[in-house]
């Protein structure tokens, strides 16, 4: 199982803001296979995802409605100090969110905006890395901005998250930029303003591998989930977009044959 590699600046965690997380645990149990478990009062009721290969993928934890904010998920990004993250981000045109907060031995966490508005998570890790496994089958594949505010969103995330940035496209059509290049790749940002509807804001999607984008599509559907984005072929693979049962987005993809 190849083991993530946690660069600056690189996603290293993903969790679900979720209003009802038992219904969320067994939406994508039955999607992806996964396995789950309450981490119990001392944690705050959180929850985290396994694989089937036995790897941690994800957490979740409960949207009380108190935050007004939908269900969504949330993308951390990698940091070796939290709190000069929070700082340089606030100082950079982010706000913050949630200040930087350690969790038990585990590391510390923060979640702030960036200049397009758009909510991203960072963490420092103590006993915890992230991710134990990405890329396969069921699993996180890809992560990406799409942001109104391109020019400054880049910036931002090389300033504040030390992003070794790539321009992977500059045409009028398609602006997109890489951290990481070639088989280093780990995330993106597009600009989105000419395709954004209106009313949808500013936000990191999460990709997962799966092996066949269709059928995890109708599997969604049998599941109380919906479909967003019908199933395409690309340059990058077969893309769909989708909301679980409780509406928080999420995105799928068959890599291309190699």
């Amino acid at each position: 199982m190849p083991q993530p590699t946690f660069v600056p600046g690189a996603p290293c965690w993903i969790d679900l803001f979720t209003s009802d997380p038992d219904k969320s645990r067994s939406f994508y149990g039955e999607l992806f296979g996964w396995t789950s478990q309450d981490m119990g009062e001392e944690y705050g009721g959180y929850i985290t995802f396994t694989s089937k290969e036995g790897a941690a993928v994800a957490g979740g934890m409960r949207n009380d409605g108190q935050a007004g904010m939908p269900d969504a998920w949330t993308v951390y990004l990698t940091t070796d100090n939290a709190k000069e993250t929070v700082d340089a981000a606030a100082a950079s045109g982010g706000q913050v969110i949630v200040p930087a907060t350690e969790v038990m031995d585990l590391g510390t966490m923060a979640v702030v905006t960036d200049p397009g508005h758009a909510a991203i998570g960072t963490w420092q890790p103590g006993v915890f890395q992230g991710f134990g496994d990405v890329g396969e089958t069921g699993t996180p594949a890809w992560f990406e901005l799409q942001t109104r505010d391109y020019d400054a969103s880049v910036e931002f995330y090389k300033s504040v998250f030390k992003w070794d940035a790539h321009t992977a496209a500059d045409t009028p059509g398609f602006r997109y930029t890489t951290l990481g290049e070639g088989e280093n790749q780990a995330a993106g940002i597009m600009d989105a303003v000419g395709f954004l509807p209106e009313g949808v804001p500013a936000h990191w999607g999460i990709y997962f591998r799966v092996d066949d984008v269709d059928a995890t599509l109708a599997k969604v559907v049998e599941l109380g989930g919906s479909v967003t984005q019908p199933a395409e072929d690309t340059p990058y693979g077969r893309l769909a977009g989708a909301v679980d049962p409780t509406g928080a987005p999420f995105k799928l993809m068959t890599p291309p044959a190699s």
